[in-house]
């Protein structure tokens, strides 16, 4: 049993001659590795959660499937957990609120603060996901999103774009770091910075960027001739509002959205956007989680010998399509 093992698994050197005759039984007898008795062995559960706000979102819904494959690779299954965005059922995923036993966590969270994690009871391995940063509280994983919109704001200024607008920006301008990027992008090309054309939103949908922009065009006299949207469902509905007071993208405002969502290909016209490597994301959280997660029986949670790099950057790429005007 113990040279099975030891095939199976890779765990101990095997000779060459032995490790065929293992593998011909195998296949003769069909046997298949029986997971959970693998991780009990190991002293885990063989479960992982990936809370994320709502995975009817289609941005956490392409990332679920990619944290599923990355988690296969581990031995792991993935249950989902949705918080609904709000703090409440953030801290109630912080806090391990669970029916089961689970090795750990990966977390996409809006609302939770340092405070939240410092009163943490739970001692579940965790890793963070997305744009909210708690330094040092956990590792954390995304993508350099500064970078990423000051790449958005040069393409549309080097399509002739001079008069921004940013749909999810807040008054002053700045929400995250998506949008500094863009200030950054304006600055660098000695462009205003208008306020009338930086608009809130209450939530990233479709239908508070078709309001926040139908209002932004009833209230300024000059129309902008260019529209960067914190995500493409944002952006999908400023194009609504924009056809909607007839105006025509891009010819008269070119759109930019960010996520590249599985739908920005097929929307008429198809969207610019910044496609953050999702398959990169779920590897580096899942990877993260397996440097916390013990690896024998009697471990305690969380426990390792030296914690990961708290900060992972995946990678992300401009993706021009047909909202946006071809570049000089």
């Amino acid at each position: 049993m113990k040279t099975v093992s030891n095939v199976m698994g890779g765990y101990a050197p095997v000779s060459e001659p032995t490790r065929t005759k293992v593998l011909a039984a195998v296949d003769q007898v069909g046997y298949r590795p029986n997971l959970s008795a693998r991780n009990l062995a190991r002293g885990r559960s063989g479960v992982i959660v990936l809370a994320v706000p709502r995975l009817e979102l289609p941005y956490f819904a392409s990332l679920a499937g990619s944290v599923v494959e990355a988690a296969g690779e581990h031995g792991w299954f993935v249950l989902m957990h949705q918080t609904g965005g709000d703090p409440d059922g953030e801290r109630r995923a912080l806090h391990g609120d669970f029916p089961q036993r689970i090795d750990g966590m990966i977390l996409s969270a809006r609302e939770l603060g340092a405070d939240d994690l410092a009163d943490r009871r739970a001692t579940l391995p965790l890793v963070m996901l997305g744009d909210h940063r708690l330094a040092g509280a956990a590792p954390h994983v995304g993508i350099d999103n500064r970078a990423a919109g000051l790449e958005a704001a040069r393409h549309l200024i080097a399509g002739g774009c001079r008069r921004l607008a940013m749909i999810g920006a807040t008054a002053s301008g700045v929400a995250d770091d998506r949008a500094s990027g863009v200030l950054d992008g304006l600055h660098e090309a000695d462009l205003p910075v208008m306020p009338e054309l930086m608009r809130p939103i209450r939530a990233n949908t479709g239908e508070d960027g078709e309001r926040a922009t139908a209002q932004m065009l009833d209230e300024v006299a000059d129309p902008p001739d260019a529209l960067f949207a914190v995500t493409d469902w944002v952006a999908m509905g400023a194009i609504r509002a924009l056809h909607a007071r007839g105006l025509s993208v891009p010819e008269d405002v070119a759109v930019m959205g960010f996520d590249d969502i599985p739908y920005a290909s097929s929307v008429s016209p198809s969207l610019t956007t910044i496609a953050p490597d999702r398959g990169a994301v779920a590897r580096l959280a899942v990877d993260a989680l397996e440097e916390l997660v013990p690896r024998g029986a009697g471990g305690s949670p969380g426990a390792t010998a030296s914690p990961p790099e708290s900060e992972r950057c995946a990678p992300f790429r401009l993706v021009i399509r047909e909202s946006t005007r071809p570049v000089a």
